[in-house]
């Protein structure tokens, strides 16, 4: 049988690189589950344009540190859904600071939600999957700073490094099932997490990016929209840099930056 995808989760997709997935999955033909952490109201101005599109649009609160509750949301939306095919793990983020200053709790928080949270949450969805016998895409949203780090952010960075593994164990496991796992990394995009509007992209520049820019969600969203499609049939294991170039800096960030301003986690 052919993979045909009709069915997708898009977690926090309220806003930003999640909202932008969801309506490129919808666009694409799929329904859409649809969840938000803080901002229903943003879950439900996503679910509707995704009706707009002529697609069913189910809405849940998701919480991605709450490892008790995902599954069972995981489920509940699936359930609605009428199956899985897609599950998108798109929730993650967290706070930095210089790595002498960090506590305990703060790592867990940020481990937690990154990637204690993804494994729950893509365990569920292969799981869902692998139990009624189909194919499946499941893509996770990490980072540049999974392969690449940053001063100040050594819980995210550590966070996502792991998530990178274990998409690629995941992909080891489930290829004989039919289930694919990919990731996709992007560089820095504009969304309200970096205090921009898609808008903005255009109208902010950078000198250290290939393409001297910063990128927009929905330059993401094509990224995953094909791992989650057909065409993607023989891909797994693989991480997607979506960046502008801006990993490929690196000798000439080193030679070119005349300033010690970098060495600062602010």
């Amino acid at each position: 049988m052919t993979f045909s995808p009709r069915r997708a989760i898009v977690t926090a997709s309220d806003s930003g690189i999640g909202r932008a997935t969801a309506l490129a999955l919808a666009d694409a033909g799929m329904d859409v589950g649809v969840t938000w952490h803080s901002d229903e109201d943003g879950a439900n101005e996503t679910a509707e344009e995704v009706r707009r599109r002529g697609r069913n649009a189910v809405v849940a609160q998701f919480d991605a540190t709450d490892l008790e509750s995902v599954p069972g949301t995981v489920r509940h939306l699936a359930e609605q859904l009428g199956g899985l095919d897609v599950f998108v793990n798109n929730a993650g983020g967290g706070t930095g600071g210089p790595f002498l200053d960090m506590d305990i709790d703060g790592w867990r928080t940020v481990v937690g939600l990154n990637l204690d949270g993804a494994f729950v949450g893509m365990h569920t969805a292969a799981k869902l999957m692998a139990d009624a016998g189909q194919e499946g895409r499941i893509i996770a949203v990490t980072s540049v700073h999974g392969s690449q780090p940053r001063v100040g952010s050594a819980a995210y960075v550590a966070s996502k490094h792991g998530l990178e593994g274990l998409v690629k164990t995941m992909a080891q496991e489930l290829g004989p099932k039919g289930i694919t796992v990919n990731s996709v990394a992007p560089g820095e995009i504009a969304t309200p997490i970096n205090d921009m509007d898609a808008e903005d992209a255009e109208n902010t520049h950078r000198p250290g990016i290939p393409i001297p820019r910063p990128g927009k969600p929905e330059e993401i969203a094509d990224v995953i929209a094909f791992l989650a499609s057909p065409a993607s049939s023989y891909v797994t294991g693989a991480t997607w840099v979506v960046d502008g170039g801006m990993l490929q800096m690196g000798p000439q960030a080193g030679s070119h930056m005349e300033s010690d301003d970098w060495r600062s986690a602010g």
